[in-house]
């Protein structure tokens, strides 16, 4: 069993009310006393693409100290900038192509993908990351469930803002699916709202945003709720490959 905690879209920007609510979903994470094997970052860290976004974004998560009780896995959104990100938040060379990590547990796998198209909010695998991904599907050997993690959902989640900036050529994806049964399920981010619905017969989970909550256009006219408490979820992918994801909120 592979237990993962997932936050998304922290756009941190160098002001306090950012950095308070990423410190507290972080407190709560690194306070937990139970067993978690990674936790999981769908993107939108920054919200300029800085390098003083990601120092300060290395620093809350620990992946500079090393004090996270458990690996921190992230991919780009589309607010990241790759080069600041590669540099500031991993420590490896600015290098602008994609930035892609297996990551590999007794309980199955994960693959942190970028989906991110430097200039555009919308998102897209592309020809580099899905080469990628069957090469390390290959390697994994198909004997393990795996998850594929990136920040743009392949669907409409039936708000104009997420829908309007989505994964491009969604049917890609869906034949990788098709040919590929040992991936278990999708997780991303962007869309600021805790969500569960179905992608070419594979659960998707899509994780709440840290900094503000989406209201639906039955909740309300203003788009943003940032009173909204900050939101993370749990996602459990248990020995016979199925998906199990509960949504949590920390006040």
């Amino acid at each position: 069993m592979l237990v993962l905690a997932h936050i998304s879209d922290l756009h941190l920007d160098g002001s306090a009310r950012a950095t308070a609510r990423a410190e507290r979903v972080r407190d709560r994470l690194w306070d937990l006393p139970g067993r978690v094997d990674a936790l999981l970052v769908t993107g939108d860290i920054a919200d300029h693409g800085t390098e003083a976004e990601y120092e300060e974004a290395a620093r809350i998560l620990g992946l500079r100290d090393g004090d996270a009780p458990f690996p921190v896995l992230t991919c780009p959104g589309n607010h990241d900038s790759r080069a600041p990100y590669r540099k500031a938040l991993l420590g490896r060379p600015a290098t602008d192509g994609p930035v892609n990590g297996a990551h590999v547990f007794d309980g199955g796998a994960v693959l942190m993908c970028d989906s991110s198209v430097p200039g555009s909010d919308e998102g897209e695998l592309d020809e580099e990351t899905y080469g990628w991904i069957e090469a390390a599907l290959d390697e994994l050997g198909g004997d393990r469930p795996v998850v594929l993690a990136f920040h743009h959902p392949p669907v409409p989640l039936h708000h104009p803002l997420p829908d309007s900036y989505p994964l491009l050529r969604p049917e890609r994806l869906a034949a990788l699916l098709e040919r590929r049964p040992e991936i278990a399920g999708l997780i991303t981010g962007h869309a600021h709202t805790p969500a569960a619905t179905v992608f070419a017969g594979r659960p998707l989970m899509v994780g709440p945003g840290v900094t503000w909550t989406l209201r639906l256009p039955w909740e309300g006219k203003e788009i943003a709720d940032r009173d909204a408490p900050v939101g993370l979820a749990y996602h459990v992918l248990d020995d016979t490959g199925r998906l199990t994801s509960h949504f949590r909120t920390v006040t």
